[in-house]
C-alpha cells in the first residue's frame, strides 16, 4: 500500500490545476464556497483540502510556517518537501504560506508578514483548517467580490482572525490574504473584504 510519502495528488497537473482555479475563485467572490478534491493521502493534522492547498501553492520558491501541531509531526514536513521541494519558514512573518490546522492557537494576524505598501504582495496567505461551512459563527460579508451583502456560518473560524480582521483590512494594501479549508471546500477571506459577527 503506498505511503503518505510516496503519494501527493493522483493526477499532480490536473489536480493541481483544480485545487488552484477553487483557491482563486474563492479569493475573488469572499464567502462563497468551492468545491475541492482533497489529497487523501496528506499526513495527518494535515486535512486533505489543507494538504491539496498546500501541494498547489508550496513550490522551491516559496517558504512554508507550519503550526505547532503540524510541526509536532515530522511526516508533514517530508511530506510536504518531498512533493513541493519547498523550504520552512522559522517564524509566521517570514512565510509566504502558513499552514494551520488547529486554529485554536494560531498565533495574531499582525504576527504574520503583512507585506509592505511598495510590494504589498510580499505577505502570507494563511491556509486554514476548519470544520465546516453552514453550521457555528454567523458573519456578514460586504466589500468587493460581494454582491451587496453575504451571510454565512463557519465553524472552527480561529477568534485570531475575526480579532484582528479590522486592522487587517485597515491596513490595505498591506495585509494578509486567508484560504479558509473545509472538509470538501474551500472559502477565501481576502484583505479587502469587512467582516461582521452577527447576533444569534
Amino acid at each position: 500500500m503506498p505511503t503518505a510519502l510516496q503519494r501527493g495528488f493522483d493526477n499532480p497537473v490536473f489536480d493541481g490545476q483544480a485545487v488552484f482555479k477553487a483557491a482563486m475563485w474563492a479569493l475573488s467572490r469572499p464567502g462563497l464556497s468551492r468545491p475541492v478534491r482533497g489529497a487523501e493521502a496528506a499526513p495527518a493534522p494535515l486535512t486533505p483540502v489543507l494538504g491539496a492547498l498546500a501541494l498547489t501553492l508550496a513550490d522551491f520558491e516559496t517558504s512554508v510556517w507550519l503550526d505547532a501541531a503540524l510541526a509536532a509531526a515530522p511526516a508533514v514536513e517530508r511530506w510536504l518537501k518531498f512533493h513541493t521541494g519547498t523550504k520552512l519558514a522559522a517564524a509566521p512573518a517570514e512565510a509566504g504560506f502558513a499552514l494551520i490546522a488547529d486554529g485554536a492557537a494560531m498565533p495574531e494576524l499582525a504576527a504574520f508578514g503583512l507585506g509592505t505598501q511598495a510590494y504589498p504582495d510580499q505577505s502570507t496567505t494563511l491556509l486554514i483548517a476548519v470544520a465546516g461551512f453552514g453550521a457555528g459563527t454567523a458573519l456578514r460579508f460586504e466589500g468587493p467580490g460581494v454582491d451587496g451583502a453575504l451571510e454565512l456560518r463557519i465553524a472552527g473560524l480561529p477568534a485570531a482572525v475575526l480579532a484582528g480582521w479590522a486592522d487587517n483590512k485597515a491596513a490595505f494594501p498591506r495585509g494578509v490574504d486567508v484560504i479558509l479549508a473545509g472538509p470538501d471546500s474551500v472559502i477565501g477571506l481576502p484583505r479587502t473584504v469587512s467582516i461582521t459577527v452577527l447576533e444569534d
